[in-house]
């Protein structure tokens, strides 16, 4: 009986700490429309974050990132790669030092990742020197 219920504190310990990371797919929303813009998802690797675009929800979204100013130019929108190397800060439910790029723009902005309302929503925050923009990201799996 221990064994069972260590067993289960453990397993809703893991669901616990799965639902306050950013990793998963996420539907990006705009900042300025509301709209749904994409799903996007994170994953990580040797403790570093990357997120890409799974799949674009918007209707006149352009296939390929003609914006883009780096390697990426020209790649299909659909699996770009977005969110290059966040890390977890120390003692902190945020992620941070990386960069995501803005395909619309082919801005690149410094990142900041923090879980909200449990896990089930995600504030991503771009930087560039003093001025930043802050989207709400909502969890879809």
């Amino acid at each position: 009986m221990k064994q069972l219920l260590t067993f289960v504190l453990a397993m809703a310990a893991g669901g616990a700490f799965a639902q306050t990371s950013p990793l998963g797919l996420w539907r990006s929303v705009d900042d300025k429309t509301g709209e749904a813009k994409a799903e996007i998802r994170i994953v990580e690797n040797a403790g570093v974050l990357t997120g890409r675009i799974e799949k674009t929800l918007r209707k006149d979204a352009k296939p390929t990132c003609e914006e883009c100013r780096d390697e990426r130019k020209g790649q299909a929108i659909q699996g770009l790669e977005i969110i290059r190397g966040a890390k977890k800060a120390e003692g902190q439910d945020v992620w941070e030092h990386g960069k995501i790029l803005d395909p619309e723009n082919g801005k690149e902005y410094t990142l900041k990742l923090a879980p909200l309302e449990g896990g089930q929503k995600l504030q991503v925050r771009g930087f560039i020197g003093p001025f930043y923009r802050t989207q709400t990201w909502v969890r879809v799996q």
